[in-house]
């Protein structure tokens, strides 16, 4: 943990949004920032906010982006901000060397293992259910 006395990480995300109407994009990147800035921890420095703009052939849908400068206490955050909000894109602005205690890196590469195995058991019973409504399906169209 990040004590006064020690630099914070200081970091540039993207986050991006899809969706209509395109006033609605530009209130949830608002409510995304308030709940990014009120996590324990992550201080939003500055933000940007785009108009929101008509996807490419798609009628009636818009994208828009926020792009955030932030500051965390520890690198750990910046992998926690990662999975909550799924950033289009992310980079470490200062410090421009990051040094990690093997304490530091167990808990990201740990966060990480717990993060994967929960997509990973998801994933596994959306086959299982896929498997199980294709057999029902077989046999409704047997009949």
């Amino acid at each position: 943990m990040s004590s006064d006395n020690t630099p914070k990480i200081r970091v540039m995300m993207i986050i991006e949004v899809l969706g209509r109407p395109p006033e609605h994009l530009i209130e949830t990147l608002n409510n995304l920032i308030e709940k990014i800035n009120s996590e324990k921890g992550v201080k939003v420095v500055d933000k940007k906010i785009s108009e929101p703009n008509p996807l490419q052939n798609q009628e009636n849908l818009f994208t828009a982006f926020a792009e955030l400068e932030i500051e965390v206490e520890e690198v750990l955050l910046i992998t926690m901000l990662m999975f909550k909000y799924m950033p289009a894109h992310i980079d470490v602005l200062y410090p421009e060397d990051l040094q990690l205690t093997n304490h530091e890196l167990n808990d990201i590469l740990n966060e990480l293992t717990r993060r994967l195995h929960g997509y990973d058991e998801v994933a596994r019973i959306i086959q299982s259910e896929k498997a199980i409504l294709e057999r029902k399906l077989k046999e409704l169209t047997k009949k």
